[in-house]
């Protein structure tokens, strides 16, 4: 790329402004702006600058994608309303509009097809290896041959953990992590390399069943949304000749709107697949996810959802005949504590209150850590696939090492007399693990660390089992998991946060509600469920999804007004210290993520003050080899085109112009020998519509590819055919925070910037989403925004 800055990027130099006291150069907005800090400090203090700037933009425009650094593009989500559109539309009867309406209907459900029957697989998968895993370590323990058992249950993790890693570091950096941060990026408009690339589903889906088999303290929901969008964003490529997908009836698909709609969709059925929560899956796509909505799309991913949650019960239902596998229930957790008493007294709400605080406190040190312990491992990253592997298997040692030898320090628990048929537990799923213990005894901590992560959320969940886990192992597993869920995110295998949030918050729950069995009269497993609802408030901010998604599981609407309660307080008391998860992984990662409310400094800034030059335009009839030098030298995306004399009476603004279809027009040789304007009628002889549709995951046109004789590089290309002929504009004085929110909300990639005079040129710069980052605006005028 020509240029660090965002791809698209055109901008000229902010207007000068006279000094007030020294020369150095201040915006034009700071002429009758005046902070209230500078009123606090002192009156003296008014006449000097506003803000100081800098002579060079010093930020880069590249993101970390899992451990390798790779150029930023945004996406074209905004209607290019040309000539060539218009002939597309024009030239479309009813019944291939129909067909368009039909199709995007159709591929909606068949993504949620498709991402259940990936989710079962995922559940079904890791259900038989885990089993069977845990089935090898149980053996030597029953002839009491704890070493050996120790060798295996440590050599299998060590195996499939470092296989998970190997897949991500050698094939798809971009598939580590839950994909969540990603995926809400790239519904924001950012394109960063492979996020949604066929290679990282196919890592993510065997990674994710690799990682959790391997006994690590993560979930494979998290990954499953990222999943969704990948099998969305294959499916919505609206073919490519990469892959031999060329039909003719999916190529209305080939661009980046229907695109977005289509993964927004596939998002949601992740989450559906996860925890069999399709409003939930809807709410998580709405609240945390995307950047705009529609109510069609609210339909349509609704559709999806249910698509999703029938596909998975027909599964399921078949699975509990025991044709599935030889361990657990089949995944796909589910709490049905419909059967409970959900009453509760004034003592009681205090209790849920001081679970909400404690849950925001924790979330938000939770987050804390996870930001210092990434920066870590970023460094580790950086040395290589090697260095990934490592990193991967010493946490798993760890991991083994804890989850095997903690159970060794608690003491074994007699089984309760009720329960002789199924206490103890050995070689399958359920509360009373054996382990070491004598016959008609179980080891509590085992239960909790021998089982799969699904088992051991429904043993702290379930209910009547006050006696069953001590305040010792509570805390313990509290603390083990804790911490392990900290170190554990940010290896190279695929990770969720939702199942070490839920199991952290769980077992601070029950054991919050053994302390508090005098005062309160819930239950312990109801405490555990509220605590895993403030801890999954306190750590990713999301109230109304989490809030459904716990409902949907729990299938007992009661609880419904214990956990608003619980998620608004430890909401509340998190957001008082940082940032949710995933917004700090945003930023960490060094995406360009627009948010919703503009920073504090765009209102003392305007629209001229962030743009810079030298600006690049063409003329609406422009000599070609002028065309090709531009796309040569820069890496801009779009560019103004001019109207000049003679075409117009004096130079006007005619309209924006694709990087990509100047390729294309350049492609089909529709030149002329003298600056004339050759008309539509001439492109359409040589390109039809599709041609200038945006490519998938195939190769798209490069400059490089274009072969074009001396005598054409004199000739002339007519532009206004391709020209945007309606691109959105502001005024240079417009206030950069009513500019960021209208970027943002319209999903522009391109917003030119008009000039205020006739006297000036009719354009003077084009903001991109780069121009307002926080870093690039610091990097301009450094006290604006507090580091």
């Amino acid at each position: 790329m020509a240029t660090p800055r965002e791809s698209g990027l055109g901008g000229a130099e902010s207007s000068p402004s006279t000094p007030l006291a020294t020369p150095i150069a201040t915006p034009v907005s700071t002429r009758s702006v005046k902070w209230e800090k500078d009123v606090e400090d002192a009156a003296g203090t008014l006449d000097r600058p506003l803000l100081h700037k800098r002579c060079t933009n010093t930020t880069s425009q590249m993101a970390v994608v899992g451990a390798n650094t790779c150029p930023i593009e945004s996406l074209d989500y905004e209607v290019v309303e040309n000539e060539v559109y218009n002939q597309d539309w024009r030239s479309r009867g009813k019944l291939q509009i129909f067909q368009y309406q039909a199709l995007k209907w159709a591929l909606a459900l068949f993504v949620g097809l498709v991402v259940a029957l990936v989710g079962f697989f995922n559940n079904i998968a890791v259900e038989n290896i885990a089993g069977f895993k845990l089935l090898l370590t149980s053996d030597p323990m029953l002839k009491d041959r704890y070493m050996m058992a120790f060798v295996v249950y440590i050599g299998c993790n060590t195996t499939l953990a470092a296989a998970a890693a190997a897949l991500c570091a050698y094939i798809a950096p971009a598939a580590a992590g839950s994909g969540i941060p990603e995926v809400k990026a790239y519904l924001n408009g950012i394109d960063a390399h492979s996020i949604l690339a066929p290679s990282t589903l196919l890592v993510k889906i065997f990674g994710s069943v690799l990682g959790v088999s391997a006994g690590f303290v993560l979930g494979k929901e998290g990954p499953m949304v990222h999943t969704g969008a990948c099998v969305a964003s294959f499916l919505g490529q609206g073919g490519s000749r990469k892959y031999g997908l060329t039909w003719n009836w999916i190529r209305y698909f080939k661009n980046d709107l229907d695109r977005r709609d289509l993964i927004t969709c596939g998002a949601a059925a992740g989450v559906a697949a996860a925890f069999r929560a399709p409003v939930g899956g809807v709410l998580f796509a709405l609240e945390e996810v995307t950047s705009w909505w529609r109510s069609v799309l609210l339909w349509r991913t609704f559709s999806t959802t249910a698509v999703v949650v029938m596909v998975l019960r027909g599964l399921i239902s078949y699975c509990r005949g025991g044709h599935c596998g030889l361990f657990g229930k089949g995944g796909l957790i589910m709490f049905d504590l419909s059967s409970r008493q959900a009453a509760y007294t004034a003592k009681d709400l205090a209790a849920v209150m001081l679970l909400g605080i404690l849950g925001g406190l924790l979330g938000a040190l939770f987050n804390f850590f996870v930001d210092r312990i990434l920066r870590v491992y970023s460094l580790l990253n950086e040395k290589g696939a090697r260095s990934k592997i490592i990193l991967t298997a010493t946490i798993s040692v760890i991991t083994s090492c804890c989850t095997f030898g903690l159970p060794w320090l608690t003491s074994c628990t007699p089984c309760p007399p009720e329960l002789a048929g199924k206490c103890p537990t050995i070689g399958r799923s359920g509360n009373f693990k054996n382990f070491q213990c004598p016959a008609g005894h179980y080891n509590a901590l085992a239960s909790l660390f021998f089982n799969t992560n699904d088992d051991a959320i429904r043993n702290l969940f379930s209910a009547g089992t006050d006696r069953e886990f001590g305040a010792a192992t509570l805390l313990t597993f509290f603390v083990t998991v804790y911490a392990l869920g900290v170190l554990t995110y940010g290896v190279a295998v695929p990770s969720g946060l939702f199942i070490p949030v839920i199991l952290a918050g769980a077992s601070f729950g029950r054991l919050t509600g053994a302390l508090l069995g005098s005062i309160s009269g819930l239950d312990t497993g109801l405490f555990a469920l509220l605590d895993a609802a403030s801890f999954l408030g306190g750590t990713m901010r999301m109230t109304v999804s989490v809030c459904v998604i716990l409902l949907e599981l729990t299938n007992d609407l009661h609880l419904l007004p214990l956990i608003m309660l619980v998620l608004l307080i430890a909401k509340t008391v998190a957001d008082c210290f940082n940032r949710g998860v995933y917004e700090q992984m945003v930023r960490m990662k060094g995406l360009p993520y627009l948010e919703v409310h503009a920073e504090p400094c765009m209102r003392s800034l305007v629209a001229g003050d962030v743009v810079s030059g030298p600006l690049i335009t063409l003329s609406s009839v422009e000599r070609v080899g002028t065309v090709v030098e531009t796309l040569r030298q820069t890496g801009h995306n779009g560019f103004p085109v001019i109207e000049e004399p003679p075409l117009a009476a004096a130079p006007e603004l005619c309209g924006l112009v694709l990087r990509s279809h100047l390729l294309v027009l350049l492609q089909g040789r529709t030149f002329t020998r003298g600056r004339a304007k050759a008309g539509a009628a001439e492109v359409f002889r040589k390109l039809a519509p599709f041609d200038f549709a945006k490519a998938g995951s195939g190769k798209g046109l490069k400059v490089e590819d274009l072969d074009l004789s001396e005598e054409e590089m004199d000739m002339f290309v007519d532009l206004h055919p391709i020209t945007n002929r309606s691109p959105y504009t502001v005024v240079e004085n417009m206030s950069l925070a009513k500019a960021a929110v209208l970027f943002r909300g319209l999903a522009l990639r391109h917003m030119c910037v008009v000039s205020m005079t006739q006297r000036r040129p009719p354009v003077v710069g084009i903001l991109t989403r780069h121009d307002f980052m926080p870093q690039y605006i610091r990097g301009l005028y450094p006290n604006t925004i507090p580091r």
